[in-house]
């Protein structure tokens, strides 16, 4: 736990600005982006404080897995369901503003304005899919 990382303190519910959505996983948490790329903008995150993605190494494939179950699971809670239509990433160091693993769910990929295309592009140099 990191007392000066927002994403720690979201995750143990000491931010009561931010709502949190229903989570299949206790180590996890998924909340709104408070600058929304897309209709529907979520962040998923390990309530454990970890580095970005660049820190992630083959032991944290589940809890990826874990984290994109997650964000799958809020976009079919808030009536979204075509799952071919999203976009799920990290942005990759030094493009992250927050240095705690969250993975940006956005959907409908196929209504993202320009900027956010250009922010949240495919495997680009700044976010990775």
């Amino acid at each position: 736990y990191d007392g000066k990382c927002v994403f720690c303190r979201i995750a143990r519910r000491e931010e009561p600005g931010t709502a949190l959505f229903p989570c299949q996983y206790e180590d996890l948490v998924c909340f709104r982006d408070i600058r929304p790329g897309a209709p529907h903008h979520y962040l998923v995150v390990p309530v454990e404080h970890m580095g970005n993605c660049k820190t992630l190494k083959s032991e944290h494939v589940p809890i990826v897995k874990r984290m994109m179950e997650v964000g799958k699971a809020v976009l079919q809670r808030n009536n979204f369901s075509d799952l071919n239509d999203i976009r799920m990433g990290f942005h990759w160091p030094p493009f992250c503003t927050i240095s705690h693993l969250h993975l940006h769910v956005l959907a409908p990929a196929s209504q993202l304005g320009f900027l956010s295309r250009l922010v949240y592009r495919i495997n680009s140099y700044w976010f990775i899919t």
